[in-house]
């Protein structure tokens, strides 16, 4: 399996490297990792403070790490943070982000590797948010006696950690010194192949979706437009995701006021989205606020804004669970909405809980998203109800930075 995994890396490498000229995200990940230790040796020069090591994979992964380094940052300041993303949807919105000393792309993962980065870094302590296991850094990591935890981890039976196979996989998540998972469940996969060491904290992002809500400023133009109005708020959306969602538009408008932030911002993205919806849309670049009332759906064309956007919903529709799986429904439960997606949910414990509790409607189709929609829509009590458990469910998952935090001082104070 180790020779599988090398062969994998040195492939991927070599798809990344003939993918670049091509392809924007290959050709981020290319230029972002170019002379990079020397821009993490200039980085690193001259630096006597301690080091915590905090990765994710991409933008969703630091979310959930991100309660977790700002408390770390409050509780110990004499601390530098060093922030990697493997994707650049991560790191290239969030290369500036303030809560962190030095960010970078994380190296590929080889032996090499692993050693110089962590030569240079020298971090006295290991974070690794959701999921990413790389081998030669959990192994130069374990070698070096650095603690390593794994944050906000969530486990399904069908990982290869829990196949008969799975030996040189199992030997990775070995090398965390504690694992901190989102649910019993996933305790219980890893107690099954005789990791214990692990502690049921809940996830982190609970944490970050009320901070964000407690902290959210308006905004002008959506608050014209809105204009008194029911509003149905659209996030993350997908061309699968609009086709099942235009009926519904086409139907409700302009009783009720639509906005649509797609996932993937470009023009022409945004030009076929108008065109779709046709009269009564308006693009947010181009409206203004003293005649945004006459329109009926606005279109989000920039990135930033979607947490906010959700404080003015009624109803919300999360998007991706057509294609590769549901984007983050946190942020719009937190403000107590019903909520609908499509059917590729089942990775997501909170998604899960939602739709067991009925405060979340999962749909195949648009005659689905409809009929879910219209019972809830003509039944004031019903979705009230649905408000309250919303909020209260959101507040009860809520703590899991504290619990990590506790840990993490009682083990930097035996590690000192």
């Amino acid at each position: 399996m180790k020779l599988l995994y090398d062969i994998g890396l040195t492939a991927y490498n070599a798809l990344l490297a003939a993918a670049a000229p091509f392809n924007k995200k290959a050709k981020l990940m290319q230029e972002g990792r170019e002379n990079q230790f020397a821009k993490l040796e200039a980085a690193f020069e001259g630096n006597q403070a301690p080091v915590v090591w905090f990765h994710c994979a991409s933008l969703g992964e630091f979310e959930q790490g991100r309660p977790v380094m700002e408390a770390f940052k409050a509780e110990f300041p004499k601390y530098k943070i060093l922030l990697t993303f493997f994707s650049p949807s991560g790191y290239e919105v969030r290369k500036n982000y303030n809560g962190a000393d030095f960010i970078f792309y994380l190296p590929l993962d080889s032996a090499a590797n692993a050693r110089q980065f962590l030569e240079i870094a020298k971090p006295t302590l290991a974070i690794f948010v959701k999921y990413e296991f790389w081998h030669y850094y959990l192994q130069e990591l374990h070698q070096r006696h650095i603690p390593i935890l794994s944050i906000s981890a969530i486990f399904r039976p069908d990982q290869v950690f829990f196949k008969p196979y799975g030996g040189f996989n199992r030997a990775m998540l070995r090398h965390f010194t504690h694992i901190y998972t989102q649910n019993l469940a996933s305790k219980e996969l890893l107690q099954s192949i005789n990791i214990t060491n692990v502690t049921v904290a809940g996830d982190t992002r609970f944490d970050r979706v009320l901070q964000t809500a407690a902290s959210i400023k308006p905004i002008p133009l959506v608050d014209a437009f809105a204009n008194g109005h029911a509003v149905f708020m659209i996030g993350s959306s997908w061309p699968a995701d609009m086709e099942v969602l235009l009926p519904l538009i086409q139907k409700y408008k302009p009783s009720i006021k639509f906005i649509i932030a797609p996932h993937e911002i470009h023009e022409g993205n945004t030009r076929a989205l108008l065109q779709q919806i046709g009269k009564g849309v308006v693009r947010f670049s181009e409206a203004e606020e003293s005649t945004i009332a006459k329109y009926n759906v606005l279109v989000i064309d920039n990135i930033g804004m979607l947490s906010a956007l959700y404080s003015y919903g009624t109803y919300a529709y999360i998007g991706g669970a057509f294609g590769k799986g549901l984007h983050n429904t946190l942020e719009a439960a937190v403000f107590g909405l019903p909520l609908f997606f499509g059917p590729k949910y089942e990775k997501f414990q909170e998604a899960k809980d939602l739709v067991a509790q009925q405060l979340a409607f999962p749909v195949n189709d648009a005659a689905e998203l409809l009929a879910a929609f219209e019972r809830i829509y003509q039944n004031q009590a019903l979705r009230q109800r649905i408000t309250n458990s919303q909020k209260q469910y959101v507040q009860q998952q809520a703590g899991a930075t504290t619990k990590i935090i506790a840990d993490i001082k009682h083990l930097l104070q035996k590690t000192a």
